[in-house]
């Protein structure tokens, strides 16, 4: 019988055939892509840029090391979050009932404006479960008989709210929640605004108006006192930035990330195009963690319509008044009751 081809193997061929042009055609093109430089000669990575995820930053753990969704997960996780966008957004019962009295009050008038992302980025074409790609569960592998500066604290007797000190870094107003702002990617103002010149990069994270100093080809500062950002030195290695930073406050230690002064990070800044970086820190710290841990994802670039705004913390922080006269009453009324 003599040998046939069908149309519809021809129409499989010329489909793969397609298929490998253009990848070809999209690997010539990210192959011919070089970074921008400054008159210094360095990869240009100034501008405003957006670090925000919808990925998990640890693992959900019923997910084990399964470290990417397929298509179909993805597709039901973003319009989940879709749904949830749209219910935040219906208005609210004028006639609703007040809150019942002593339970937790947020900023739900507000909370529909923060919470609209739907959309998870790849990285390398892989959806990924987790932030965290090493260890290979993408959780923190914080040590659990570590006590940090709060828990030390808090063993002497000192409680949260007997004053201003006692409060964490952030409630203060002194600097975001985390060593390194650009760790987690906060609910909302996850931008990050880098300022480059040939001596120095500024990283300016919006919340809370974080700027990093970082000096290039430079020897850590000899010093043993410790500041809330750290000293942090970098350099080129071909066209990533990479930062390395030490001497942190212990005060810093926050709910995501207990840790000590001991912590070091290094971060890696890679352009991958125009609007697109690779970015991924790995932090080790001996006393807080059993291992050090890497986060990975990818940052994009803000129109430059889109410049950061100053993050004013609680516009003069009166609430810090509020919260330790609370406390006092506190104190106040339960004297009296035990004068009784």
């Amino acid at each position: 019988m003599p040998y046939s081809v069908s149309r519809p193997t021809i129409q499989s061929v010329a489909f793969t055939a397609l298929i490998s042009s253009l990848v070809f055609c999209t690997r010539v093109i990210a192959a011919e892509w070089t970074s921008p430089l400054t008159e210094h000669g360095h990869p240009d990575l100034q501008g405003v840029w957006y670090f925000g995820s919808e990925t998990p930053f640890q693992r959900p753990s019923d997910l084990g090391e399964t470290a990417t969704y397929d298509r179909e997960k993805v597709r039901a996780i973003e319009n989940e979050k879709q749904q949830q966008n749209i219910a935040a957004d219906a208005a609210l019962d004028p006639d609703r009932s007040a809150p019942e009295a002593g339970v937790y009050i947020g900023f739900e008038a507000d909370f529909n404006f923060a919470n609209k992302r739907n959309k998870l980025t790849p990285v390398n074409g892989e959806y990924r479960t987790s932030l965290i790609v090493d260890p290979p569960n993408g959780q923190i592998p914080a040590r659990e008989d570590f006590k940090d500066f709060h828990a030390k604290r808090k063993a002497m007797g000192i409680d949260n709210y007997d004053g201003p000190e006692a409060q964490d870094a952030s409630e203060r107003c002194l600097v975001g929640g985390l060593p390194i702002p650009s760790l987690y990617p906060m609910p909302w103002n996850a931008n990050l605004q880098i300022v480059q010149n040939e001596h120095y990069i500024v990283l300016l994270t919006e919340m809370i108006h974080d700027a990093r100093i970082v000096k290039l080809n430079k020897e850590h500062a000899k010093q043993d006192q410790n500041t809330w950002m750290g000293d942090s030195i970098g350099y080129w290695d071909e066209d990533t930035l990479v930062v390395h930073t030490i001497n942190f406050r212990p005060e810093h230690s926050a709910f995501l990330l207990r840790m000590s002064e001991d912590l070091q990070t290094t971060e890696r800044f890679t352009p991958l195009n125009s609007t697109e970086i690779l970015y991924s820190v790995e932090l080790n710290d001996p006393q807080a963690l059993s291992q050090s841990f890497t986060v990975e994802r990818i940052i994009q670039r803000r129109p430059a319509s889109e410049p950061i705004y100053e993050f004013a913390c609680h516009e003069g922080n009166y609430s810090m008044s509020g919260v330790l006269a609370g406390a006092r009453m506190e104190e106040r009324i339960a004297s009296a009751e035990k004068s009784e």
